[in-house]
């Protein structure tokens, strides 16, 4: 994962690929189902219109979640690419009571100082102002599970030595899509909460120091009355540019 190409070596520089071992990672087959042009077309549209109902919500039902759709969300998640397949993440599933509502309170308190304390500018949050978004976050308590996706900023090999990761953030980043993806193919909602800072929930959830929270996800069925802002989102030809021509300067 690297937009020269290269990765990293051990020690950090790039420019040449480091000495993988063959035992470690042995070739093996790989034939994906390559389907014709329609079908193609088809399955992506019929996923595109799925995920495109798929909102931010914060109405949530206390109705119970089975704990497999968590693990399988989260299976899901661990199938994106990672910089040397390093895998830097950590999912950390909360049902307990009690520990919701340390983290709520945690978060709130976090949330108003970041809303009416002033750590938040002045155009941030005008522009939150149309979602209707204020620090109070009472759904952390009544939703079944919160899930917060830790990362990994080193890891351990199979002798617990410590060993680095790379492109940590970027990693993380595509396996929280994909978390998310996954729940709202189940069924589920979801939202992707960032309480600023987040190193209260490295304490709650007495998580080590090679980890730092990533994102908080609070996960439920919505509720039968939930409403979300109307928002229409950017269309396809803002989004995308083909075969651009090459910068003359």
């Amino acid at each position: 994962m690297s937009a020269s190409g290269a990765e990293p070596t051990a020690g950090g520089e790039r420019g040449k690929l480091p000495q993988m071992s063959s035992a470690e990672y042995k070739p093996v087959p790989y034939r994906p189902e390559r389907v014709g042009h329609e079908d193609s077309i088809a399955r992506g549209r019929a996923f595109f219109d799925s995920m495109d109902g798929r909102r931010s919500v914060r109405f949530f039902s206390d109705d119970p979640v089975p704990r497999e759709v968590i693990e399988l969300a989260i299976k899901t998640a661990s199938t994106a690419p990672s910089g040397a397949h390093r895998q830097p993440w950590t999912f950390v599933v909360i049902s307990d009571p009690e520990v919701k509502k340390q983290i709520r309170i945690a978060a709130e308190d976090e949330e108003r100082k970041s809303y009416e304390g002033g750590r938040m500018p002045a155009d941030w949050i005008e522009a939150l102002a149309p979602l209707g978004t204020d620090w109070r976050k009472s759904y952390l308590e009544t939703v079944p599970y919160i899930v917060v996706q830790f990362e990994q900023i080193t890891g351990f090999d199979d002798e617990g030595a410590p060993q680095k990761n790379y492109y940590v953030r970027e990693s993380n980043g595509i396996a929280s899509g994909l978390f998310i993806a996954a729940l709202h193919q189940m069924g589920l909602s979801t939202l992707t909460h960032t309480p600023s800072p987040m190193g209260f929930l490295s304490k709650i959830l007495g998580r080590p120091k090679n980890e730092r929270p990533f994102v908080l996800y609070p996960i439920g069925y919505a509720t039968a009355d939930a409403t979300v802002p109307d928002i229409a989102r950017k269309p396809l030809e803002r989004v995308s540019v083909w075969d651009p021509k090459p910068s003359k300067d």
